[in-house]
């Protein structure tokens, strides 16, 4: 299954983001892109720590940037979410970083794993929220 619909979600860029150079540090565009999708599973009535008392998690399995341009400090930037493939026990998101004008400035391809905790194995995700999550496509 994959989504045309897609989430927006803002960031603005604070002296703590940036490095040395005073341009964002590559790290922190992994961080921007987990809120943002933790923001779109919020938009759905979905909160991660409901999902940890029934003892699952959704886990980073992979993850695919390019940088295509710097952000700044004080950037008001924006964050998409866009479910590109939901399967069984993984969804493959497509997400991009857009300055204000709505320049790309980083693109990445991000797979996550449902996983059984504690034992990190994967795991179906469980089918209520497989409804509301194919829904939202």
């Amino acid at each position: 299954m994959t989504s045309d619909t897609t989430f927006d979600w803002p960031v603005r860029i604070y002296y703590e983001d940036t490095d040395a150079g005073g341009i964002v540090y590559n790290a922190n565009y992994l961080k921007f892109m987990e809120r943002a999708r933790t923001e779109w599973l919020r938009s759905l009535g979905i909160e991660q720590d409901g999902l940890l008392d029934q003892g699952v998690a959704f886990v980073v399995r992979r993850a695919e940037l390019d940088f295509l341009k710097p952000a700044r400090f004080n950037d008001a930037l924006k964050v998409t979410v866009t479910v590109k493939l939901l399967k069984r026990a993984s969804i493959v998101f497509e997400q991009e970083i857009l300055d204000d004008a709505g320049l790309s400035l980083v693109r990445g391809i991000v797979q996550i794993a449902c996983v059984k905790i504690p034992h990190m194995k994967p795991f179906a995700i469980p089918e209520p929220l497989m409804g509301v999550l194919s829904g939202a496509r």
